[in-house]
């Protein structure tokens, strides 16, 4: 498997709307021969540059290397939802750790979201961040638990900021009856993901950051001198933070035995006019469904419809992206017929085995942060300062997302991946049916 059939040209950002609309890219010259630093970090995503930024800002020497360019993986490409909350609910978590722990895993997360428009706003970051994200039930039996879900969190976590919307009101809030009810969640938001990328690396470089993109990790000797052999030389340091998610490969084989990659797909239609746009979302929401592979959408900033909704378990490209995208969208808005798709792509992203983030202390100076499982915007942004933190002598955060159980998949690197494919045909069919 090549993964380039999905991810395009070496060394350039695939052809996506997110590419063509996110302006020039920081230039980052590959790595030559041997270096040494304080802290090498593997991966300049969103985990990357963000713990690469805040070491930088705490005076710390720190050297990130990118196998292809910052925010080329699923920080560029995904579809920019800076949700509320850990991926798995907080009624889910109460049960699996108790209500103290939960909590505390909230925080962390309301604390993410807080991170990302403190970011923005004290980098002066463009990236076309809106607020509002509506969970719409695409079944009836939904409604009552979304219902029930949006009371508990203002009851126990006083977020006062999610609401109820009936069949009535969600169709109101985003142009379609296709849904029988769900939330709005103001308190969360979307954004442009590769425009927020971009702004990251500049902030992480103005701080004193060394980045080299084109310079891929190729092996971990650990020490008390980490060495990392990269095919352009070996950099030599003190820590080594991985951030390299749906993209590790067996780098460490440990890590990847646990957060297995898949791939997700969006299409961009042409631009409609902004009279037309702001009656299908009038308030420039994004929307997710509460389908097992879940269809998810919004509006960009030239009023394009962005629609997701497939995933795939290989590194090869489906060649049928916008037709089998566009059913689905027109499913929810069929009035949108007469749009064609300006772009298609996908992405791949990292999943756990129970879809929470997996973080790990993998020896005395080397720690690993990925395994978002689709709800990384505002998460893996946080991972980057808590192993920033943690470097630190303040390692609370990181500690806490990382007591959280995980299981490696069964299987291994081997079979995790075709009994992945078998669980995921059974819950495409019962989304269907």
């Amino acid at each position: 498997m090549n993964i380039l059939d999905i991810n395009g040209k070496e060394g350039e950002h695939p052809r996506s709307y997110f590419a063509a609309s996110a302006g020039m890219a920081p230039e980052l010259v590959p790595i030559e021969g041997d270096a040494r630093t304080e802290i090498c970090i593997i991966g300049g995503g969103y985990t990357g540059l963000s713990a690469a930024l805040h070491l930088s800002e705490a005076g710390r020497q720190v050297t990130l290397i990118e196998a292809q360019r910052v925010g080329w993986g699923a920080s560029g490409r995904n579809g920019g939802q800076v949700g509320s909350g850990q991926r798995i609910d907080q009624v889910t978590l109460e049960r699996m750790l108790g209500p103290e722990r939960a909590r505390a895993l909230w925080d962390i997360a309301e604390g993410a979201k807080q991170l990302v428009r403190d970011l923005i706003d004290r980098h002066a970051i463009a990236c076309d961040l809106a607020p509002g994200i509506v969970t719409a039930a695409h079944r009836q039996r939904h409604v009552a638990e979304l219902h029930a879900y949006a009371e508990h969190l203002v009851k126990a976590y006083d977020y006062s900021s999610i609401s109820a919307l009936d069949r009535d009101e969600l169709a109101e809030t985003i142009g379609t009856n296709a849904f029988f009810g769900g939330t709005l969640d103001r308190g969360a938001a979307h954004l442009h993901p590769l425009k927020f990328a971009f702004g990251l690396a500049r902030a992480a470089l103005a701080a004193g950051a060394t980045m080299h993109e084109r310079t891929r990790a190729l092996s971990i000797e650990r020490g008390r001198i980490v060495r990392v052999a990269t095919d352009r030389g070996m950099v030599s340091a003190d820590h080594v933070l991985i951030a390299a998610n749906g993209y590790l490969g067996l780098l460490v084989p440990d890590v990847a035995a646990r957060v297995l990659p898949i791939n997700s797909y969006i299409a961009a239609t042409e631009p409609m006019d902004a009279e037309r746009a702001k009656k299908l979302i009038p308030d420039n929401v994004a929307v997710y469904d509460t389908r097992f592979v879940v269809s998810y959408f919004n509006l960009s900033a030239d009023h394009r419809l962005l629609f997701g909704g497939r995933e795939a378990y290989g590194y090869k490209d489906p060649t049928d992206i916008s037709s089998s995208i566009g059913k689905r969208m027109l499913s929810i808005y069929p009035g949108l017929a007469d749009l064609k798709f300006d772009y298609s792509w996908g992405g791949t992203l990292g999943i756990t085995l129970n879809r929470m983030p997996h973080f790990a202390q993998l020896g005395p100076n080397i720690l690993n942060a990925s395994g978002f499982s689709g709800h990384g915007v505002a998460l893996s942004v946080m991972a980057g300062r808590l192993m920033a933190e943690a470097l630190a002598g303040k390692s609370e955060g990181f500690d806490a997302m990382a007591r959280v159980p995980g299981r490696r998949f069964p299987g291994g690197t081997l079979l995790r991946r075709p009994l992945l494919v078998l669980a995921m045909l059974y819950y495409a069919m019962r989304d269907r049916f």
